[in-house]
């Protein structure tokens, strides 16, 4: 089973907050962590975006990335929001076994 990192932007720490309580407590991401006040430059709209976002950084396991997407399109405010996920290559052993173990719960409680 591969781990990944879900990265998202969020408009606000409350928003990313919110988004990383639901998923972790549906077990759809072990761990979350929240960057605040990132600049984001961005084309949008025909025209060159300026705003300050907040990154939302979610440890989970990539057979679960499609649950946890469709879960955060649900709650964020973005019409397009960032949300992709990044394979984690390696790592501590153990801690990547962590993450499988408490999103492995999931699949048990489905």
């Amino acid at each position: 089973m591969n781990t990944i990192f879900a990265y998202c932007t969020c408009e606000s720490s409350e928003q990313a907050k919110l988004i990383a309580r639901e998923v972790i407590s549906k077990r759809l991401a072990a761990c979350a962590n929240i960057l605040p006040k990132m600049t984001s430059l961005y084309w949008w709209e025909n025209a060159i975006q300026q705003s300050e976002e907040v990154v939302l950084i979610l440890k989970t396991r990539e057979d679960l990335f499609d649950q946890l997407n469709k879960l955060v399109l649900s709650l964020h405010s973005y019409k397009t929001p960032c949300l992709i996920s990044l394979q984690i290559v390696s790592g501590n052993p153990s801690y990547l076994e962590w993450i499988l173990t408490e999103t492995s719960s999931h699949s048990k409680s489905s």
